[in-house]
């Protein structure tokens, strides 16, 4: 599974973890991002546990603290990126775990494609539609309010509230 990562911008979900390493290293580059102390531990990480993604001899030259911060961690990507997918990988597992908070606000967490715009508006007009248009008839807004009911435990809990709010209120109505 060894190979150089391509430069090839694919979409979200057909990025590779090489493909995302491409692309989050000038975010992760950039002064102040990483801590000494994170990237220490991210290289330990990758050197120490299994599978182990570093030699000792690498581990000592990305750890040399006569080299800035900065040279170092892009040379580690640098050499992630041609060791291919596996090390990739490894590195962002090592990244969750050491720096969380960065790692939510990678640039390739966050990029979604169009089609995850166009579902959300999807979903969003037809709830729209269903309570607009439902028909005042009980016996069709029960079995509307039932498939609502349901939606929180496929769509999420941020939107659970509302849904939720809004069978309370139809329940209660005679």
């Amino acid at each position: 599974m060894s190979g150089q990562c391509s430069l090839v911008g694919l979409s979200a979900p057909d990025q590779t973890y090489c493909d995302r390493l491409v692309q989050d290293t000038p975010f992760l580059t950039s002064n102040g991002r990483l801590s000494e102390q994170q990237v220490d531990k991210i290289i330990l990480q990758l050197n120490r546990f299994y599978p182990q993604i570093l030699t000792n001899k690498e581990a000592e030259k990305f750890r040399n603290p006569k080299t800035s911060l900065r040279v170092r961690l892009s040379d580690l990507l640098t050499h992630l990126q041609r060791k291919g997918e596996r090390d990739c990988q490894e590195f962002y597992r090592a990244l969750y775990i050491n720096a969380q908070p960065l790692y939510g606000s990678l640039p390739s967490r966050k990029a979604m494609s169009p089609m995850f715009f166009l579902a959300c508006f999807s979903v969003a007009a037809g709830l729209a539609f269903l309570i607009y248009y439902c028909s005042p008839d009980p016996r069709v807004l029960r079995g509307a309010r039932r498939v609502i009911g349901f939606s929180p435990i496929i769509i999420g809990k941020h939107l659970s509230h509302y849904l939720l709010a809004y069978l309370e209120k139809g329940f209660k109505e005679p």
